[in-house]
């Protein structure tokens, strides 16, 4: 039997973060757009306050909770039209706090993409 192994590697941009002091009611984009389509993404909250999330900088999508993380596997979804889903290059994340401002923390986003080497 021949070698099964995938010819596709797991690689992670680099953390992105915005600290708690930038933090507003405002929607920021944490760190730069993405240079890869993204496959898998995490963002972590750890302020003291609810934040609301974004991909577009307009509309809020989901809310994280004070000192928690959400984890988006979006490769784990496939459409039959398209192949495998993922966040476009260029993409990024913007945040926002829902109410109060936060006054310890940050906010990391943890991005991997699927790569030929």
């Amino acid at each position: 039997m021949g070698n099964l192994a995938s010819s596709a590697r797991a690689r992670f941009e680099l953390l992105r973060s915005i600290a708690f002091g930038a933090i507003t009611n405002n929607f920021a984009g944490v760190g730069t757009p993405f240079v890869n389509p993204i496959r898998i993404i995490r963002v972590t909250n750890t302020t003291d306050v609810n934040i609301l999330v974004s991909f577009n900088g307009i509309d809020a999508i989901d809310i994280l909770p004070a000192d928690f993380f959400y984890l988006y596997d979006i490769g784990e979804n496939k459409a039959d039209c398209v192949g495998l889903l993922e966040l476009s290059a260029g993409d990024r994340i913007y945040i926002k706090a829902e109410t109060a401002l936060p006054t310890v923390g940050s906010v990391y986003v943890t991005s991997m993409y699927a790569a030929q080497n």
